[in-house]
């Protein structure tokens, strides 16, 4: 099993290549780059050095959102056409579950990954590491970092936050948290590709034809336009 993990849903961009129960490379950026321009080079960049050629590859892994509508686009249109045309399976995870997945796999309480919404709101979701495994404990949401924060301190838990967007809401989480938040550490704050890759390892492939992508919430676009027509989201 050769599995290629795609994530160009925020700021981040991550490439892996997992090959059983091995990461044989892994490539990420943190750019306020075009991820269009630079996502299939990194992909053939990534193949060639690790010596595997499209043929090899066995199943699609795909981050499907929430985040920037652009990036995820440009992430699942490339992973939906990759696997139509080799033929074979493809996988979304949410992207906000990869990037709780890694400093969530060695903390005893909650996980609370984080993207900024703009305008004071946050996609977030909770998460629980539970004998090994990764568990939903709040489904992907998006809401007001300070509701979101007095709604876990009620918990009396203490909540890993992760996440590149910390720094805009971290005072008015330790605001209603206090000593109860715990904050992951720089190194850990950018989604992995290769832990992308793990967790769809072992999930079922999706239509290639009916997958979408998870945005949570329209386009502001969107949804000036469903307004402008008299239509209710």
């Amino acid at each position: 099993m050769t599995i290629l993990a795609i994530d160009t849903s925020n700021y981040a961009l991550g490439v892996a290549l997992l090959e059983e129960k091995e990461v044989l490379g892994e490539y990420i950026t943190n750019l306020k780059k075009n991820h269009s321009v630079r996502i299939m080079p990194a992909i053939q960049t990534l193949m060639k050095d690790c010596e595997r050629v499209p043929s090899d590859l066995t199943k699609i892994v795909v981050a499907k959102g929430p985040g920037s509508y652009t990036g995820v686009r440009i992430g699942v249109t490339i992973a939906k056409t990759l696997a139509w045309t080799l033929n074979i399976p493809l996988v979304g995870i949410s992207s906000l579950e990869i990037l709780a997945a890694g400093p969530g796999r060695y903390f005893d309480g909650l996980i609370s990954p984080i993207f900024d919404a703009r305008r004071g709101q946050v996609y977030t979701g909770l998460y629980q590491v539970e004998n090994g495994e990764l568990k939903v404990i709040e489904p992907d949401q998006l809401t007001m970092a300070v509701d979101w924060a007095g709604k876990l301190s009620e918990l009396d838990k203490s909540v890993l936050f992760v996440g590149n967007d910390l720094s805009i809401h971290r005072e008015r989480i330790t605001e209603r948290l206090g000593t109860q938040a715990v904050f992951s550490s720089i190194t850990e704050n950018n989604p992995r590709p290769s832990e992308l890759a793990m967790l769809g390892k072992d999930k079922q492939g999706e239509d290639v034809h009916t997958f979408v992508p998870n945005y949570i919430r329209l386009a502001e676009a969107e949804a000036k336009w469903l307004e402008a027509q008299g239509k209710t989201l």
